[in-house]
């Protein structure tokens, strides 16, 4: 349904730093980088689907109150090394792995980046 997302930044290298240390642990990468943004996917996507950016109109970035990227982990250890490198990136938790009520199979954990974006982890596997 989606095609790609996008989250501001205010320092893009910092953004840079915390994602590359982050997303590969769940399956993407950094694919693209232009001036103000940088683009990631999975191996073998042809296109990004996740991009950060400064914003265009050169406001300050600012995150969305209510607003969360899920992002689809191959597994629950996945989950947690998302969740490790994330708080080690200068993240901030926002719920430590763990099952979730949303379904039988929901384990996520849940961060906001260094601009505060609200992301998550999700794996819907059974064990």
């Amino acid at each position: 349904m989606l095609l790609y997302t996008t989250v501001g930044t205010n320092d893009l290298e910092r953004a840079g730093r915390f994602y590359d240390a982050i997303l590969p642990l769940i399956g993407y990468g950094r694919q693209k980088q232009a001036p103000g943004e940088i683009g990631y996917a999975a191996d073998g996507d042809v296109r990004c689907r996740f991009w950060v950016v400064e914003p265009f109109n050169r406001e300050p970035a600012t995150y969305g109150n209510g607003a969360t990227i899920a992002f689809e982990a191959p597994d629950r250890a996945s989950v947690d090394a998302f969740h490790a490198a994330a708080l080690a990136q200068g993240g901030v938790d926002e719920g430590a792995p763990g099952l979730r009520p949303f379904h039988a199979s929901f384990y996520a954990a849940f961060v906001r980046d260094p601009d505060g974006n609200k992301l998550v982890a999700v794996c819907e596997k059974p064990v």
